[in-house]
């Protein structure tokens, strides 16, 4: 999938707003992963998260997705508190993707694609063993829908091909595919180019906005800030679980506590500016780094112990 077309960035939608988070936090015993942090998207609309590793990004998807019951604050979807079970918050219309990709790879592509619409049908596992005449029509539905994804994402060629023996590329998609084939208002994207070539990398930020085209808000997290200014409608940066600017791309882009953020710097000023200017020749371990005389004993790892004269 390749378009010579260039890519036009859409005004942020003003229309209902589709999710809220309200103050949520995550902890974990005394470590607090993500703390109050509130964002709303509205429906069709893109919204970037960024931050340095270590962030809460993921975190705040769990908490989302309902792989992880926040410590307090809520989420709303169309005003409905969403439940902390991701099985019900699929059926309620929140789809996701992973940092590493989760195919099922002993799965034709159309195959993890039809495993996606369990929530959307109604037969049970007497149907299944019996072949009922309800089960065999929403079976043909269920593959008719994946074939129709997988076409929309450019897989339409890998119907009978195992999922471990497509590109790395196409694995991305397939798993957008497959997020898509469970019909959701939301989809929530965990790096979706990490690995890609540039080439790769397009195409994604194309599928991206193909899909918001469908009236889909999208969630993206995202390390390659060029693909996520372009591509996004507004952008929100965490730092240390917290919400430290939120805002249009450009005034994102432009903040200088967002600068700090990423090289280290103190982000207590909001008004400082790097000093001097940001550059990798200028970037330090914000950790003293380790370091040990000549011949000396590593304490992590310890010598190999000799037995008659030779290794042992």
């Amino acid at each position: 999938m390749t378009s010579t077309q260039p890519m036009t960035q859409r005004p942020a939608p003003e229309g209902r707003v589709l999710l809220e988070a309200s103050d949520v936090t995550m902890q974990f015993g005394g470590l607090t992963a993500v703390n109050q942090v509130s964002l709303h998207i509205a429906a069709g609309e893109i919204l970037g998260l960024i931050g340095p590793n270590g962030a809460g990004k993921t975190t705040f998807f769990n908490c989302l997705t309902g792989m992880y019951t926040p410590t307090s604050g809520r989420v709303l979807l169309d005003g409905e508190v969403l439940p902390p079970k991701p099985r019900k918050v699929a059926a309620a219309g929140v789809a996701r993707t992973f940092q590493n990709i989760r195919l099922f790879h002993n799965m034709t592509a159309l195959e993890n694609v039809m495993v996606a619409r369990f929530c959307r049908t109604k037969t049970n596992a007497i149907d299944a063993i019996f072949r009922t005449p309800r089960h065999r029509r929403e079976e043909a539905e269920t593959r008719e829908v994946a074939q129709r994804w997988l076409d929309f994402v450019g897989l339409g060629h890998t119907t009978d091909l195992l999922s471990r023996n497509l590109p790395y590329g196409d694995q991305r998609r397939l798993e957008i595919a497959r997020a898509l084939a469970l019909d959701p208002k939301l989809l929530l994207l965990d790096e979706p180019t990490a690995g890609m070539n540039p080439q790769e990398t397009r195409d994604a930020e194309e599928l991206i906005q193909r899909v918001r085209g469908l009236d889909i808000a999208v969630l993206v997290i995202e390390h390659d800030m060029r693909f996520i200014f372009s591509l996004c409608d507004r952008v929100v940066c965490l730092v240390r679980g917290e919400v430290l600017v939120e805002g249009t791309p450009e005034q994102v882009q432009n903040d200088p506590r967002v600068i700090e953020a990423y090289i280290g710097a103190p982000i207590d000023n909001p008004d400082a500016k790097p000093e001097p200017p940001a550059s990798t020749e200028n970037l330090r371990p914000s950790q003293p780094v380790l370091e040990m005389p000549p011949n000396a004993v590593n304490p992590i790892i310890k010598p190999r112990h000799k037995r008659g004269g030779t290794d042992a």
